[in-house]
């Protein structure tokens, strides 16, 4: 069945649509078949107990229960694109036996249009809307849409709904995410009247200042009586008609906070998530499930946020998790965020291996550009915590991923000041890394006569990245801060001397001030610049790769694994364009930003060790690496672009942080003719096909389904959603 929101954002509008063109345009990918990586856990879920396996159930079933929300916070058409090839699916099973291709025989419709249609369907599902989770690009399906519409009469139900959604389905505009406009559309501002970044950005520093936190909010702005009324959406299952009104200080107008978005599905995760608490481990495990609940039911972020505290204290657990609204990259002013929902299962091998790192990490974060020249602070400096808490850094295999993007590592909580004071967890999440290895595609930016050579390193190499940028990238660094109460985390009749200028710093974060609301769209792309380039940075250390079992004498040596992460750089900067929209001059992705500008850093700082080959007449880039001058000109070009946003983000810099970011993330030139090529030679984007467990009696069956876009398809439709 069909979910409308609760508020009647309009997951179901049907505008009227103009006359379509008989051919639309082809879906914005490579036309080669999607690649398909599935995520198995049967290993490590057989490990469990029948109690964990409970556990691990009943948190499954509520992460999946939140995929509705990520597609309202997608784009309005999302739902009812989900339901459409849900429907499919189901008239399939029942006519077809399950047999996609007698369909389309049935529909008179080629074998070729029902695989174009399977790979947007499979496509769509991975990433949980019609906008890709990393890229946030509008795709679209490559089969005409006549033969979409033949294909949908196959049941009235898919019928009605193909006619709903045609129209957002096959149009090329919007083409990505971003402020409202022509070119972009954001769901988490769904109005019918224009709302503008000022419009936000007041209604934003007006929450602030009243306690109610952004994450879990929409926006959405009204007229009534020729003024304009603003609604902030407040998830939770609560609908409380004691309307919160709050005024604007400026103009005066009216901000009411509007409780019960997504009220059906987070009620649903709340149901699973007690069923849940009856198979916990510990006390621990059973204060967040209770925390998580109380903050879904009344939308209170500050239970959510005890929620982190106690979460964060539940150490090594067997089966790990991740839920509520919490990473903001999709939303353009940087704050609001997506619902997330993560189980999965601990690997006690993997996670011995980065417990070394984590006992060691002491010796590495003296290293960093900001410790230099500093003998304080047991010689890390003032610009970094006295005492490195050793957080929880576990290897886990992920049973249930509700998220539009899955990544191969988290560091969580993204609250500062609870990172700060508390700590934080970080986790791999190796069947989804397994995915790099697993790739035989040779890479189109790399010398032909290297290439084999750069696919066999790259997975090490990348591992060992993407463990860095978690751990040190994410866990480093002190935040500037005044108190409430006006106290302040430094001495402020000895403030400490700022290594970009020489002087005392004078700039620091205000009471009440965020990290996120102080550089707001700036906050996601510049902090994991800034945990990429740690990484980066550290890549050369032979003590710490040595950690890892490389070294001047292993099968893939040290320098290996160092000129590997190099030319990584150089194909992910190049890779990052893609994501980046011509017209609407915006990045749709934080990850693609930051990649793009640490690769013109490179290329402008670097001295030449680092070019890009630009043949454009054959369609060709290649990245290459002079091996000899990585120590000596590469690595200082990466020092200096790390301390700069280092230090913008530690005294709440955000003037010299946009000045400098914006000038090497600006898109233009040359660029753009890279940026054509790229989007020519780029393979299509990743696809994950993900299991489901289900009960028989009081055991847990676990059913993993084929690396296809059928298997994919299947996966979802068994989930009852």
């Amino acid at each position: 069945a069909v979910i409308i929101a609760m508020w009647g954002v309009g997951d179901l509008r049907a505008p009227s649509p103009p006359a379509m063109p008989a051919q639309p345009n082809a879906m914005e990918t490579n036309h080669k078949s999607v690649p398909i990586h599935a995520l198995r856990v049967g290993g490590p879920f057989s490990g469990l107990t029948d109690h964990e396996k409970l556990y691990a159930h009943y948190l499954a079933k509520a992460a999946w229960s939140g995929t509705r929300i990520i597609l309202r916070q997608v784009s309005p058409e999302s739902n009812t694109i989900f339901d459409f090839i849900l429907e499919l699916s189901q008239a399939c099973r029942k006519l077809f036996a399950g047999d996609w291709y007698e369909l389309a025989k049935a529909c008179g419709v080629t074998e070729a249009d029902m695989k174009a249609f399977l790979d947007y369907g499979a496509t769509f599902l991975s990433n949980i809307g019609n906008y890709y989770g990393s890229g946030d690009q509008k795709f679209r399906p490559r089969l005409k849409l006549e033969s979409m519409r033949a294909v949908s009469h196959v049941s009235e139900d898919a019928q009605r709904l193909f006619d709903r959604v045609a129209h957002a389905m096959y149009s090329p505009q919007p083409s990505s995410l971003g402020f409202p406009g022509h070119e972009t559309q954001s769901a988490y501002y769904p109005s019918d009247v224009a709302l503008t970044k000022e419009e936000v950005a007041d209604v934003t520093v007006c929450m602030e200042q009243r306690g109610v936190l952004p994450e879990n909010t929409r926006i959405r702005k009204t007229m009534q009586g020729g003024e304009a009324i603003y609604e902030v959406l407040q998830a939770s299952t609560l609908v409380d008609p004691d309307v919160q009104t709050l005024k604007l200080r400026n103009s005066g107008r009216t901000v009411r906070v509007v409780k019960g978005d997504h009220a059906h599905e987070l009620t649903a995760v709340c149901q699973y998530l007690r069923e849940a608490s009856k198979f916990a481990a510990n006390e621990k495990q059973e204060k967040f499930l209770e925390q998580y609940i109380a903050s879904f039911e009344s939308g209170d972020l500050e239970v959510y946020k005890e929620s982190q505290k106690s979460w964060i204290r539940d150490t090594a657990p067997r089966v790990e998790n991740v839920f509520g609204f919490v990473e903001p990259y999709r939303d353009p002013f940087g704050i609001r965020a997506e619902f997330e929902g993560l189980v999965a299962i601990s690997d006690a091998g993997e996670t011995k291996l980065l417990s070394r790192l984590v006992e060691e990490s002491s010796k590495f974060i003296k290293q960093l550009p900001w410790a230099q020249g500093f003998s304080d602070n047991s010689g890390k400096g003032p610009f970094e915590k006295s005492l490195f808490e050793p957080p929880d850094f576990s290897s886990i295999h992920a049973l249930a991923y509700c998220s539009s993007i899955i990544f191969g590592g988290i560091n969580l909580p993204n609250y500062n000041d609870i990172r700060q004071d508390c700590g934080f967890k970080n986790v791999i999440i190796a069947n989804r890394m397994t995915a790099e290895s697993n790739s035989s595609a040779i890479c189109p930016f790399i010398d032909p006569s290297e290439a084999s050579t750069f696919q066999k390193h790259k997975y090490p190499a990348y591992y060992v990245w993407v463990v860095l940028h978690e751990l040190l990238g994410h866990g480093t660094g002190k935040m500037m801060c005044e108190g409430a109460h006006g106290t302040l985390n430094f001495d402020i009749e000895h403030p400490p001397i700022n290594p970009l200028t020489g002087e005392p710093i004078n700039l620091w974060y205000r009471p009440g001030q965020t990290w996120t609301g102080v550089f707001v769209d700036l906050a996601t792309t510049v902090d994991e610049c800034r945990a990429e380039l740690v990484g980066a940075f550290l890549m050369d250390n032979k003590d710490l790769l040595s950690l890892f079992g490389f070294d001047s004498s292993s099968g893939i040596s040290a320098e290996d694994i160092t000129y590997n992460v190099y030319l990584q750089l150089g194909v992910d900067g190049l890779g990052g364009l893609q994501n980046y929209n011509v017209e609407a001059d915006s990045w749709g992705q934080a990850h693609s930003r930051a990649h793009f500008a640490m690769l013109k850093c490179l290329l402008r700082d670097g001295k030449g060790f680092m070019q890009i080959d630009c043949n454009s007449s054959g369609d060709e880039l290649q990245v290459r690496v002079d091996r000899s001058r990585i120590i000596s000109d590469g690595k200082p070009a990466l020092a200096g672009m790390l301390l700069k946003l280092h230090m913008y983000r530690c005294t709440a810099d955000v003037q010299s942080c946009r000045s400098y970011y914006e000038e090497l993330s600006k898109v233009d030139g040359e660029y753009l003719e890279w940026r054509r090529i790229v989007l020519v030679k780029m393979p299509p984007k990743w696809v994950f096909v993900q299991p489901n467990t289900s009960l028989d009696g009081n055991e847990v069956i676990l059913k993993e389904y084929e690396p296809t876009p059928e298997g994919v398809i299947q996966s979802w439709t068994e989930r009852g959603l």
